[in-house]
């Protein structure tokens, strides 16, 4: 158990750093870094799919495609979901945007919790439902006073709330899904990848292959780490461990200089009352199972 929660640590440790990392990836826009992550991270995920022994899972994935061909739709779909969080991930803190990244964070797990009980209605304790609640009224006052969330909030929301329900509703929930949804990137990745002038790049940035190839290092070992802490640790105690990078993401944000304007404090207390709960609410179980 403990090496479980070291290791999800170190993956949560190693996604939150890369959210500054991106940070000294100047002058590389959005979708230029966007590109290489994803050609130096597939490989990683490749390797994982191997030690983990996902190997015939993912041969049973492909075999079905090949006897169903529109069912390759969904994990382009799910890719394309995919895709465009790692790419807002990586260009919210070059762009103002960190703050507004992280609270989408903040809040995605509650919108997760909602999105459980009424698509699946799966059960959720007090604690949460109260949660819900809370985590509402911040979003209600945010729309009084600022006249919403911010877009990236809700495309994070809404998009991983798909993303994940989709996958569940489909059963592709493994690491063979993913190296699929990975796998439909590459070309994108690639075009992304080719427009780069990388002549007036190293000119304003000498280091930036090297900062590249330690941004794959860096994702494909967080990558790895999580698969094995998701191995060793229950999925309640992994989601709450899971809270360490969103809370390193704010850290960076307030560290690059972003500041929180007086209108966004009742929902950034309302998200931090609301992130405690849910917090609360897992160690409860984790300690009425005997943690």
């Amino acid at each position: 158990m403990l090496k479980g929660i070291l290791v999800s640590l170190l993956a949560s440790f190693l996604f939150g750093y890369m959210y500054y990392f991106s940070t000294l990836l100047k002058p590389l826009s959005g979708t230029d870094i966007f590109g290489y992550r994803m050609i130096f991270t597939f490989p990683f995920v490749v390797f994982a799919v191997l030690i983990f022994k996902q190997k015939n899972a993912l041969l049973e994935r492909l075999k079905h495609i090949k006897n169903q061909p529109y069912f390759a739709f969904s994990y382009l779909f799910c890719g394309a979901l995919m895709g465009f969080q790692m790419w807002l991930f990586l260009w919210a803190p070059n762009n103002g945007s960190s703050l507004s990244v992280s609270f989408g964070y903040l809040l995605l797990p509650i919108v997760m919790v909602a999105a459980g009980r009424l698509i699946f209605k799966e059960r959720i304790s007090t604690f949460k439902f109260i949660a819900v609640l809370i985590a509402t009224l911040g979003v209600i006052s945010n729309i009084v006073l600022k006249g919403g969330l911010s877009w990236e909030a809700i495309v994070i929301c809404i998009g991983y709330t798909t993303y994940f329900s989709v996958r569940k509703a489909l059963k592709n929930t493994d690491l063979a899904s993913f190296c699929l949804e990975m796998l439909s990137l590459m070309p994108i990745s690639v075009y992304f990848a080719l427009q780069t002038d990388f002549a007036s790049v190293e000119q304003s940035n000498s280091a930036i292959w090297g900062l590249l190839i330690l941004l794959g290092l860096i994702s494909g070992t967080a990558l790895i780490a999580y698969v094995i802490a998701s191995n060793k640790l229950p999925m309640n105690l992994l989601g709450l461990l899971g809270y360490v990078e969103t809370i390193m993401m704010l850290f960076v944000s307030f560290f690059i200089g972003e500041k929180i304007d007086a209108q966004s404090y009742p929902l950034f207390i309302c998200l931090i009352l609301s992130m405690s709960l849910v917090i609360i609410d897992g160690l409860c179980k984790q300690q009425a199972r005997g943690f």
